[in-house]
């Protein structure tokens, strides 16, 4: 099952489990949409792979399988 975790690890904007513009990669490195496209070029930092949007898991699943609340940030990482 999926994290969900709750920011953008390049300029940590928060991401809801319900956010449209998150993204993952296979390793579940998560992004914002636009830090993947502007600083990323579409590439994890991580890993070297792609990213895909990340799916958003219905709210009555939430109670039961809640979204991490665990923020990963890496500093640097953020172009303007």
């Amino acid at each position: 099952m999926l994290e969900l975790r709750p920011s953008c690890e390049c300029c940590d904007r928060d991401l809801p489990a319900d956010a449209a513009e998150a993204r993952i990669c296979t390793y579940e490195c998560t992004f914002c949409a636009d830090c993947v496209e502007r600083c990323l070029d579409g590439r994890c930092p991580n890993c070297g792979g792609n990213f895909v949007p990340r799916p958003v898991r219905p709210s009555a699943l939430l109670a039961k399988d809640p979204a991490s609340t665990v923020r990963v940030f890496q500093e640097g990482l953020h172009r303007p």
